[in-house]
This record gives structure tokens, C-alpha cells and sequence, in this order.
């Protein structure tokens, strides 16, 4: 833990924001804590209390109070942002306007925080501000291990137009994935209704999405309707399927839930799909061996929309990560195989 430090604000601090020349001094201190001191008087410029949105002027004097070293908060489990987080982040932009930005998403990374040590995405969201004062909103969610395209909101009235285009099913998402075994049919919809089953482990830990048959929604309570559409782009024999898929429902694990249900686990989802088993083409297991890696094999492909501002038609499409696209190699699947929509060819 630092002292009492006194900072002068350089030429670079002039009409700076007091939050951000902070983090620009500071790096590891969340925008949280800098709030925090903020309201209790603890950082003061020329001996005044201060606002986290006070602009500065060269010269000025800054009361930083005692501060924590970046590795005592790793020691006390607490998130700190590290330059590396910071380009890594911002690296994996798509696409940024005024009104949105679109990522790539790392598979492992949170969308949101569980523990107090994740580092996650709405955390990382402070370094995608771009000049604006407030961080951009999530407005849909991805699974920690499931990667792909990810929109935030950089104004409110951005987030309410995203969220209502979401809700309204006026997006179209598709997703990657490998899946052990052959699906059931070339094109397909399934409509397994989900209800969440109670995990064993502390506060719930392990719970999972358990499907059920149509006819069983209504009368199970808890329960709800969800429908996945799916369209096969490449085999290797019985043995492993590249699929298209699209969440006509929005529902937590649906894709992952339903693609085991029918006997085509995502290749590393230990979950849904039985990590430990091997696959020897059946499709019960969703460990299929070889050089294929552990990691859940899900990938947010693309997101297509009409941009509600401008109204053009707008289109994201993600890299897959290192690991699918090494599986993809080792099957010799080329990326150009697959049209931008796999369900047109079926139309």
C-alpha cells in the first residue's frame, strides 16, 4: 500500500476528465474506486473535493490517497486490469460507430462477472469508451466458453433500439460448431422445451438445462418453450459434423442443451455433452479424440441486422478462435465452403 502522493497534472492532463487521467496514472485501480474516493473526499485537487467527471488543467495539484500495489490486489483475488487485458480487448473489435461496437469475443472470458477475481467483459468495457464518457452497455449475452460476434450500446438510446431489435427477433444470429456424430437429417429444427435442473455443488453450483418434450412445457413448471434451427455444412463420416445453427429462442444453454438431446454434443462441452466419454461416431460423447482440443467448439459466427439509425443492412462476422480453427485444419475444411447464411441453400 502506497502513502499520501501529490500529483501535478501534465500538458497530457489538460481538460482531462479527473477519472481517466487517473487511470492513466493508475491503471490497475478500477473506475469503481476512483468514485468511491471520489464521494468520500479522499482525492482532492487543489485541497477541493472533486467529481470522478471534474476536468483538469495543467499544474493543478492532486491528492492521490493510499493506493494498493496491482499485486496485492491479485493477491486479495481482486480483478485488475492489465495492459495486456486492455489490447487484448481492444483488438477484438469488429466494428464501431456512434452507436455501437461490435467484438469478437475470446472463448473463456465472461460476458459478466461471477467471482471477484474474473476478469470479464463488462469489466474490459471501460477500455471500449473511444472518447465517449461512459463505458458501452452489453445488450445480449454469450456463455464464458462460447466465442463470437458480441454487441455493446454506446448511448442509452442505442442500447433500448439494440434490445428491442433482439427481443423482436429482428437479428438473425448463426453460430459454428463441431459436433460429435452425424446429425439426424441435412436441415433441421428442434424444439425441445428447457427447464433448469438444480445443481449439487455450493449456491446451485452445476445447474444445467434439462430438455423436455413440447407437449410437457405447458404442464411442467419452471418450464419453456425453445426452438433451435440447424443446417449441416461438412462430415467427416459419422464421426464429427460441422453444423450451422440459429436460436430462434433465446434460452441459456439452448444450442448447447439441445444439440445433446438429439445425440450431437459440442465437441468439448463437458456439460451437455459428457467430456470424459469418447466418440467413436455414435454421437453420445462429446470428446472425439485425436488432436481435436478440449475447449468447447461454439462460435458466434455472425449477426445480421438492419442498423437502427441509419437503416442499412449490416452484417458481423467473427475469426473463429485458434483452437476451432486448428480443428477445422485438421479436417481440412476450408472457411470458403460455407455461404454467410447455410440455411439459404435449403430455402
Amino acid at each position: 500500500m502506497s502513502g499520501v502522493q501529490h500529483v501535478t497534472v501534465d500538458d497530457d492532463g489538460q481538460d482531462q476528465r479527473l477519472d481517466r487521467w487517473f487511470k492513466r496514472m493508475f491503471p490497475h485501480i478500477s473506475q469503481g474506486r476512483i468514485e468511491k474516493m471520489c464521494r468520500k473526499g479522499e482525492i482532492r485537487v487543489e485541497g477541493g473535493r472533486v467529481k470522478s467527471g471534474t476536468r483538469l488543467e495543467t499544474g493543478q495539484d492532486v491528492r492521490v490517497p493510499p493506493l494498493p500495489e496491482a499485486g496485492e490486489l491479485r493477491e486479495r483475488n481482486i480483478a485488475v486490469v492489465t495492459d495486456a487485458d486492455r489490447k487484448m480487448i481492444q483488438d477484438a473489435v469488429l466494428f464501431k460507430d456512434e452507436h455501437f461496437i461490435v467484438i469478437n469475443k475470446p472463448a473463456g472470458l465472461p460476458t459478466q462477472g461471477g467471482t471477484g477475481h474474473d476478469i470479464h467483459i463488462d469489466m474490459l468495457s471501460e477500455e471500449l469508451k473511444f472518447g465517449n464518457e461512459d463505458k458501452p452497455k452489453l445488450v445480449h449475452r454469450l456463455d464464458k466458453d462460447t466465442s463470437g460476434v458480441l454487441m455493446l450500446a454506446r448511448t442509452g438510446k442505442a442500447a433500448k433500439a439494440l434490445s428491442k431489435a433482439l427481443h423482436d427477433r429482428e437479428t438473425k444470429k448463426v453460430y459454428w460448431a463441431l459436433v460429435a456424430g452425424r446429425l439426424p437429417e441435412r436441415v433441421g429444427t428442434i424444439q425441445y422445451g428447457l427447464v433448469k435442473a438444480s445443481g449439487h455443488g455450493p449456491h446451485g453450483a452445476g445447474e444445467k438445462m434439462h430438455c423436455i418434450h413440447p407437449d410437457e412445457v405447458d404442464s411442467t413448471p419452471g418450464a419453456k418453450r425453445a426452438t433451435t434451427d440447424y443446417a449441416l455444412i461438412e462430415t467427416v463420416g459419422t464421426r464429427a459434423t460441422w453444423v450451422g445453427l440459429v436460436p430462434v429462442t433465446g434460452r441459456t444453454h439452448q444450442l448447447r442443451a439441445h444439440m445433446a438431446e438429439i445425440g450431437c454434443p459440442i465437441v468439448g462441452d463437458g456439460k451437455y455433452g459428457g467430456s470424459s466419454q469418447s466418440n467413436d461416431g455414435e454421437g453420445w460423447g462429446a470428446k472425439i479424440g485425436g488432436d481435436i482440443s478440449r475447449k468447447m467448439h461454439l462460435h458466434a459466427r455472425s449477426i445480421s441486422l438492419v442498423h437502427p439509425f441509419t437503416k442499412k443492412p449490416m452484417m458481423f462476422e467473427a475469426p473463429l478462435p485458434e483452437h476451432m480453427a486448428r480443428s477445422w485444419a485438421m479436417f481440412g475444411w476450408n472457411l470458403k465452403w460455407a455461404p454467410k447464411d447455410p440455411f439459404a441453400i435449403f430455402e
